[in-house]
């Protein structure tokens, strides 16, 4: 089984080449093996190369509220008065931690998104 570092990006490229030839290769055979650990060397490679920022807290909001069908209306609970979420939406006003818990708690938005500052 041949294995190699990936350093760079014709490593990587033949890495997912490898990939994608033992996309089919059954659990616990040494095919199977050799598909995970090169995708465990790919994904350390892109996590390091190619680093996914958590998303603007503002916009992870706008994200879960067209992703579940929701309106400002929706928010209320979680944010105040509709005028506050209209606000805050809008970028007039800020959440506060209070918010942060709440659209964390039940719009399932991960808590860390709320730590990053708003643009």
């Amino acid at each position: 089984m041949e294995i190699r570092a990936i350093r760079s990006e014709e490593d990587y490229q033949w890495a997912l080449k490898e990939i994608e030839q033992l996309m089919d290769a059954p659990f616990g055979t040494p095919e199977g093996d050799r598909l995970d650990v090169l995708a465990t060397l790919v994904d350390a490679y892109e996590k390091k190369h190619f680093p996914i920022e958590d998303s603007d807290p503002i916009e992870a909001i706008k994200f879960r509220m067209k992703e579940e069908g929701l309106t400002p209306k929706d928010l209320v609970p979680y944010i105040g008065q509709r005028s506050h979420v209209y606000e805050v939406l809008n970028r007039k006003r800020s959440l506060s931690m209070r918010m942060a818990q709440k659209l964390h708690k039940n719009l399932k938005i991960p808590a860390r998104v709320f730590l990053k500052e708003t643009a």
